[in-house]
């Protein structure tokens, strides 16, 4: 039955109405893609602002307008020498607050946070391990790559890892930092140390299969 208007009140009318609001409520609403109009000439790449592809053209230059006034540091961005600057004053405002420990930078404080919680969201795509730092991960990285970036200056041997250079390095200079609190022993490797420990305990756990006899370490 119409109404008194003379408007029409067909069903179907309704209804696609009704399907045409049910489709504009389902359907989500894309979100509009960002022009990015700047483009670099070396290697194409594509920025939305102009002063991000100057940043980012200082890649391929080498360019580091920002200078410390302290020391003979540059940078290529504004906020790389804010932070370097806080080496220079101390100044460490980020701040955790579970330990109290403080930092320079954000992605430090964010990092060591990652102690606290156990979390290592920094996973090795060549095996199974994870770390908690991705300055850790890189350096793990070079057992697989076989690079040796740490290089000793007085043999020249080179090594994957900081701390192994280290450690080697103790050798040429005869530091040795890990003292025993028993009779007062140095070695220059915390191993060497806990290995030496094990003759004041009498632990023997190192067996000879031919005669029986135990020992602790040859120190």
């Amino acid at each position: 039955m119409a109404e008194e208007t003379g408007k029409s009140t067909d069903s179907s009318d309704i209804c696609e109405k009704s399907s045409s609001r049910k489709r504009n409520i389902l359907t989500p609403r894309r979100t509009p893609k960002v022009a990015k109009p700047h483009r670099c000439d070396i290697c194409g790449k594509t920025f939305s602002e102009n002063n991000l592809l100057i940043r980012h053209i200082r890649v391929h230059t080498g360019e580091k307008p920002y200078h410390c006034d302290i020391c003979d540091k540059s940078y290529s961005e504004r906020s790389h020498l804010t932070t370097h600057n806080r080496t220079h004053t101390g100044e460490k405002p980020y701040l955790c607050d579970i330990c109290g420990k403080t930092f320079y930078q954000k992605c430090n404080l964010t990092e060591h946070k990652y102690f606290h919680t156990g979390e290592k969201p920094f996973h090795c795509d060549v095996c199974d391990k994870s770390f908690s730092r991705k300055s850790h991960l890189t350096t793990h990285n070079n057992i697989h790559t076989g690079k040796k970036p740490y290089h000793c200056d007085v043999c020249g041997k080179s090594f994957s890892e900081g701390s192994t250079l280290t450690k080697h390095k103790r050798r040429h200079s005869g530091i040795k930092p890990f003292k025993c609190d028993i009779c007062g022993k140095s070695f220059s490797q915390v191993g060497s140390l806990n290995r030496h420990k094990l003759i004041h305990t009498g632990n023997n756990p190192y067996h000879c299969d031919t005669c029986g006899k135990s020992i602790s370490i040859v120190t």
